[in-house]
């Protein structure tokens, strides 16, 4: 009789993508498989973590920048910080200018050079800037806002890990995931994800939130691409550090077109 891996997948998604105790039964291909696909709903968990901080800042009468600030950084606690980690050290491993070895050299140095503290300060930055014109707009916005770039961040890791995207290293979270999820589920993944964000998004804050919602998914997924390739071309493939500079490109992406939307 086989085994049911989505509970073993969802063990793995919120055991390596959060810092939540959950306990990492499997860790094999199959593990790694549906864990991928699992990645949205972690990224769901994030992000409703993160409006519930923005909106409990906003009840007693902070400012919509207060609460952007919270809302932000519920992310980066719970994850360790290791998604901003890996956006800094990306960027100096794409900044370096050196061979692809030379620059996954870089990237495993555990000090930030000058490219990684720009990119962080300026990641940043644009997710506070996006999250207080979302909150100032109304707070169901904000808080809307926090749970689908969260959740659009996941979604594109599960793209990364698609078939065909080769892992740089051959060790590490990058190369256990890499190349694990077939395209045609992941692109299920994805059309399952617009949907419900839309309809989510329609039911709360009206047409408008459903627009918002699509076109905030559909251009993190587009930043993340670019980012994923421009990788894969530079290093070879992707490492863990790589997935965590698509989840916050992501979720930055999805955020600043939520606010212009």
């Amino acid at each position: 009789m086989l085994r049911n891996p989505f509970p073993d997948g969802l063990r793995f998604a919120f055991g390596t993508l959060t810092v939540l105790p959950v306990a990492v039964t499997r860790w094999d291909g199959v593990a790694a498989r549906s864990g991928m696909l699992c990645a949205p709903l972690a990224g769901l968990v994030v992000g409703a973590a993160s409006a519930a901080a923005g909106l409990l800042f906003l009840l007693p009468g902070g400012s919509p920048l207060l609460a952007a600030v919270a809302t932000a950084a519920v992310p980066a606690v719970l994850t360790r910080g290791l998604h901003l980690d890996g956006l800094a050290d990306t960027a100096d491993g794409l900044g370096s200018g050196k061979p692809a070895e030379d620059a996954l050299r870089v990237m495993k140095r555990s000090d930030i050079g000058p490219f990684g503290v720009v990119t962080l300060v300026l990641v940043l930055l644009a997710q506070v800037a996006a999250l207080a014109q979302a909150y100032a707009a109304s707070w169901t916005g904000g808080a809307l806002a926090a749970v689908v770039s969260a959740t659009a961040a996941r979604l594109a890791l599960t793209l990364a890990a698609r078939a065909g995207v080769p892992a740089a290293r051959p060790e590490g979270l990058g190369a256990a995931v890499a190349g694990v999820v077939p395209v045609p589920a992941a692109l299920c993944a994805v059309a399952v994800t617009v949907a419900v964000a839309a309809a989510a998004a329609g039911g709360l804050a009206g047409p408008r939130g459903a627009v918002s919602a699509a076109a905030a998914v559909a251009a993190s997924l587009a930043a993340a691409e670019l980012l994923l390739r421009r990788c894969v071309r530079r290093f070879g493939g992707v490492t863990g550090d790589v997935f965590g500079g698509v989840a916050e490109t992501a979720a930055t992406a999805a955020l600043v077109v939520w606010s212009l939307t």
